[in-house]
C-alpha cells in the first residue's frame, strides 16, 4: 500500500537529488535465553558505548551470558541505527520493489542506499527534536483518519490491513508520526524561507510567452553521484571516476534503471531514477540545456553541479498545446448537496437518501437550495450548496468529471468522492480568460516548486554533513 505517499505527496525527504519513505520499523526479536525484557533498540549513548566495548551487541539487563540481541551498524550523533532496523528496511523495500517488478540492485548496493537514507532521516528527526517539533496523538489520529479516508477505509479497516501485511499498527503510527515531523521540519527550514519577487514572476512569464510556440516537456530519469561538502580534490576525483564508470557501462548497453538503483545517491534511485515529466523552464538551466538537445532514449554527458555529478536520460518527449498569450478556460457555476459517510451513515444509505432527494427535485417537489440548507454536510449548506465559479482542477477528479457531463440545470445521480456522496447541479457555464492574477499565481507556484526542490536538497546535504556518523563493523567496533 502506498500509505505514506497518500499522506505526504510533496516532498521528498530521503536523499540528495536535484529532483526529488520509510517502511514502518518492526519490533526487535528477543533472544530466547533472556528472561528479562530486551532494551529499546535506540538506546542511550551510554548503552551504545557499553555495547561497543564488549563487541557483542545489546544484552538484556542482568544477562550473564554473551547472547547478542542486536548490534549497532551506525552511530548518528547520540543515536544508533541497529542491524535489526536495517534488516527490516531492506526486507520491506525488497518486497515493494519485487511487487512493482523493479530491477533489483546488488544486495550490497541496496544495503548502502538504504543505510544512507536512514542516516539522513535519523539526523533530521534529531534536529526536529532539538527544535521542539512535535506531533501529538490527536494530530496523529487526524492524519491517520485522512489516510484511511483516502483509501476509502475506516481506521479499523486500515489497521486490519496493516497488520495483515505484517506491520504492527503501533509501529505504523510511529512511522507516520516521524514522516509528519520531518515534513514540518522541512517546511520550517526550507519552504517558509523561499522568497519570490515580482521581477522573477515577470521574467518567468516573459520567457514562457517567448517560447510558447516551442513548448514541450521531457520525461526524465537520473543518476546522481553526490560530492560531499568541503570535499578534497582527491575525493572529487573519486566521485567523478564513479560517474565515469556508470557512463562506461551505459555506453556498453547497461540498463539505466538498474544503474540508478546501483550507483545513484538520489532519493529516487530505487525507483530506477525516475523523475517524471518536466518542462525545461522548470529545471536548473544546466540540465535544461543538455536535455533539450537529446532525442528520446539518449543520455546526457556527465554534468557537474555544486554538489554532485549527474547523468540524465530523456526517456520521452512530447509537445504541449501552443500556449496563448491569455489561456481560455471553461468555468462552471455549481452547487451541491453533500452527505458524508460516517459510522452511522454508510455510503449505500447516503446514496439511497440522495436518490430520494433527486427524485423530489426532478418532480419539482422541492428546491435544491432548500434541501442543501436542510441536509448538506458541507460548509456551503448555508448558501444553498453554492460553490461559486470553479476552474478545471479546483475540485477532485470524480466531482469534476460528473460536473462536466451535466447540462445546465441538470442534477446528477449520487456521485461518490473522498469527501462523501454528492448531488451536483450546474447553474451556468462560461469560457473566460484566465485573469492576470491567476496567471501570475500559476507562475509564482512554478518558481516556488523549482526553488523548494533545489533548497531542500541543499538543506538535506547540510543536515547529513553536520551529523556525526560512525560506521561499525559486524563485531561492534568502529569502522576505519
Amino acid at each position: 500500500m502506498k500509505i505514506l505517499a497518500v499522506l505526504l505527496c510533496t516532498a521528498a525527504l530521503g536523499g540528495c537529488s536535484l529532483f526529488s519513505k520509510k517502511p514502518a520499523p518492526a519490533v526487535a526479536p528477543v533472544a530466547s535465553a533472556a528472561p528479562a525484557a530486551a532494551p529499546a533498540l535506540n538506546t542511550t549513548p551510554a548503552a551504545a558505548a557499553s555495547a561497543k566495548a564488549d563487541g557483542k551487541g545489546f544484552l538484556p539487563p542482568g544477562e550473564s551470558g554473551n547472547v547478542a540481541i542486536d548490534s549497532i551498524v551506525v552511530v548518528v550523533n547520540d543515536d544508533v541505527i541497529t542491524q535489526h532496523e536495517l534488516a527490516n528496511r531492506i526486507k520491506s523495500v525488497t518486497a515493494r520493489m519485487k511487487a512493482q517488478n523493479a530491477q533489483m540492485p546488488d544486495p550490497a548496493d541496496l544495503r548502502r542506499q538504504l543505510l544512507e537514507r536512514m542516516i539522513v532521516e535519523r539526523a533530521q528527526l534529531q534536529m526536529a527534536k532539538e527544535m521542539g517539533v512535535r506531533v501529538d496523538d490527536q494530530q496523529l489520529d487526524r492524519a491517520i483518519g485522512r489516510i484511511a479516508e483516502a483509501q476509502k477505509l475506516s481506521v479499523q479497516d486500515l489497521r486490519n490491513q496493516m497488520e495483515k501485511d505484517g506491520t504492527p499498527y503501533a509501529a505504523f503510527r510511529e512511522d507516520i508520526r516521524e514522516e509528519i515531523i520531518m515534513q514540518r521540519l522541512r517546511e520550517h527550514e526550507v519552504d517558509a524561507k523561499i522568497q519570490i519577487s515580482d521581477a522573477e514572476v515577470d521574467s518567468f512569464l516573459a520567457a514562457e510567452k517567448a517560447a510558447a510556440a516551442e513548448q514541450f516537456e521531457i520525461n526524465i530519469s537520473q543518476i546522481m553521484v553526490r560530492i560531499p561538502d568541503n570535499a578534497t580534490a582527491e575525493v572529487i576525483a573519486q566521485r567523478r571516476a564513479r560517474a565515469e564508470e556508470v557512463m562506461r557501462q551505459l555506453r556498453t548497453g547497461a540498463d539505466f534503471a538498474k544503474m540508478a538503483a546501483t550507483y545513484s545517491d538520489a532519493s529516487d534511485a530505487l525507483q530506477g531514477g525516475v523523475v517524471g515529466w518536466r518542462q525545461p523552464e522548470r529545471l536548473p538551466p544546466v540540465f535544461a540545456e543538455a536535455l533539450t538537445k537529446l532525442k528520446p532514449g539518449q543520455v546526457t554527458p556527465i554534468i557537474k553541479s555544486v554538489g554532485a555529478f549527474h547523468i540524465l536520460k530523456a526517456v520521452d518527449r512530447r509537445s504541449l498545446a501552443e500556449a496563448q498569450a491569455v489561456a481560455a478556460v471553461q468555468q462552471s457555476h455549481v452547487r451541491h448537496i453533500l452527505i458524508k459517510v460516517t459510522p452511522t451513515m454508510s455510503a449505500a444509505d447516503a446514496k439511497r437518501k440522495l436518490a430520494e432527494l433527486k427524485e423530489r427535485l426532478d418532480n419539482h417537489a422541492a428546491k435544491f437550495e432548500d434541501l442543501a440548507r436542510l441536509v448538506s454536510n458541507d460548509g456551503s449548506a448555508a448558501k444553498g450548496g453554492d460553490l461559486g465559479w470553479l476552474y478545471p482542477g479546483d475540485i477532485v477528479p470524480e466531482f469534476e468529471t460528473a460536473m462536466n457531463n451535466l447540462k445546465i440545470g441538470e442534477v446528477s445521480q449520487p456521485v461518490e468522492t473522498s469527501f462523501g456522496i454528492h448531488l451536483i447541479e450546474v447553474l451556468e457555464r462560461k469560457s473566460d480568460d484566465v485573469s492576470k492574477e491567476r496567471e501570475r499565481n500559476t507562475a509564482r507556484q512554478a518558481i516556488r516548486e523549482r526553488k523548494v526542490e533545489e533548497a531542500a536538497e541543499s538543506w538535506q546535504r547540510e543536515v547529513r554533513d553536520r551529523a556525526y556518523v560512525e560506521y561499525r563493523t559486524e563485531d561492534g567496533a568502529a569502522a576505519k
